[in-house]
Formats: structure tokens, sequence, C-alpha cells
């Protein structure tokens, strides 16, 4: 159990990271799959450069010891950073015995129905005390519910309709876009009032309409002075 990891003092068992399996080089994803995950990923990183958090895709997670890691497909820990030295065999991988702390909020994305992601999946979230479980059906693979949420509330996960996760502050959305390319219905992160987190290509092309508007107001301005008999170029 989680319980059993908790640091209280400086008497405490630490599992040896070396005799833990961080990488198995298991190819494991589809294609629909991995753009969701790079998309709830860099929308963070992009939208969020002055908070201190760790967002990561296919990370293992190691909750307790002596078992093996599960891996979520997206997660987000906050006011938490990855050590500096990330290629030692310790920091390759989130243990929450390093960190203090569970993630707040575990992503799955259903692919098909061997996941078991309202089952044993649940159940390992829910007694790692992840604040947030969340679970993005696109397929409808488990149910006709496309979104699931689930907010732990004590010992246990209790299903919410509430898409705003307020202990991060930040909500949940189904966006229908392109995205890289491809056109679909994308879960994305939103603030409270809807407005979704830019990913860097969005970001980059806000920032590139601007400075177009900005070229044409100058040229309007600098078109009205000449009129005026005044040279722009001398001013």
């Amino acid at each position: 159990m989680v319980e059993q990891l908790l640091i209280n003092n400086d008497d405490y068992y630490v599992p040896d990271a070396s005799q833990l399996v961080t990488e198995d080089d298991t190819p494991v994803d589809n294609f629909a799959s991995e753009k969701q995950q790079r998309l709830l990923v860099s929308t963070l990183y992009s939208s969020l450069q002055n908070q201190t958090f760790l967002a990561a895709a296919n990370v293992g997670i190691y909750h307790t010891d002596g078992q093996p890691p599960i891996v979520p497909d997206v997660f987000l820990s906050l006011d938490v950073q990855v050590p500096q030295n990330w290629w030692e065999k310790q920091n390759r991988c989130y243990m929450l015995w390093k960190f203090g702390k569970p993630p707040e909020v575990v992503i799955e994305i259903v692919s098909n129905k061997e996941g078991d992601e309202l089952g044993t999946k649940l159940k390992t979230y829910e007694q790692m005390r992840a604040s947030y479980y969340v679970v993005y059906d696109h397929t409808q693979q488990l149910s006709e519910q496309a979104l699931r949420i689930y907010e732990i509330r004590g010992r246990r996960y209790f299903e919410t309709t509430e898409t705003w996760l307020e202990q991060v502050g930040l909500g949940l959305t189904l966006w229908q876009g392109k995205f890289e390319g491809r056109q679909d219905v994308w879960l994305r992160w939103c603030y409270q009032d809807g407005t979704l987190l830019a990913t860097g290509d969005e970001r980059a092309k806000v920032a590139e309409q601007r400075a177009s508007v900005a070229e044409q107001r100058a040229a309007q301005l600098a078109e009205r002075l000449r009129s005026l008999g005044i040279d722009p170029d001398t001013l």
C-alpha cells in the first residue's frame, strides 16, 4: 500500500533503484494515442511556463515497493521537477518515495478493452491517491461515455461530471479541430472560462497574426503621413 511509502522521518526504507526496470523498450502506442498524449503534454509546457510541474507520457510510476510500475498515458504532478541528472537510474521514472507525492492527474486513453481502465488501473490509482483519474474513451470501447473523471475523496474515487479540476486549477474539454494536420475530437486542457491551453503552433500563429496586423497598421500610418506631405522615413 502507498501508506508504507510515506516519509515521516529519517529512518525509512528506500527501494534499490538499480533493481527496478525503468524501461523495457516495448512499443505499445498507436498513432492516435501517441498524438493525443503529445497534445496534452505539450500544451502544458507551452502555456504554463511560469509554473513548476512535471508532465509526461508513458513514464512509469513506482507506487509500491516490490510491485511493477503503472504507466499512465499522461500524468501531471504539480510543484515537482525532474532531477538535473535524469539519466541516473533512480531519476528515470516517477518514484513516489523520491518525489514525496503522487501526481495530481493521471490520464488513460482507451484503445481497446484489454487495459482494464475501469478495473485494475482505477484501483491502483485510487490506492496511489492521485487526485484525479481521467479515462478518455474516444471510440467508446468501454461504454457510451467518452470522458470519465474520478476525484479522490478520502480513500475512494468518486465519479464526477465536473470537468474543472479544482485542485490543479485546470479543466478538461473535448475539442473538435485540427492538431498537427489531423482533424478529430481531442481531449484538451482549458482554463475555467473554457479557453484552451494553446499548442506551440497555435501560439506561433497568433503571434504571426498580431505581427501582420501591426505591419498593416504601420503601413496605413505611413501612407497617411505621406498624404499630409510628411515623409515617415524622416521621423
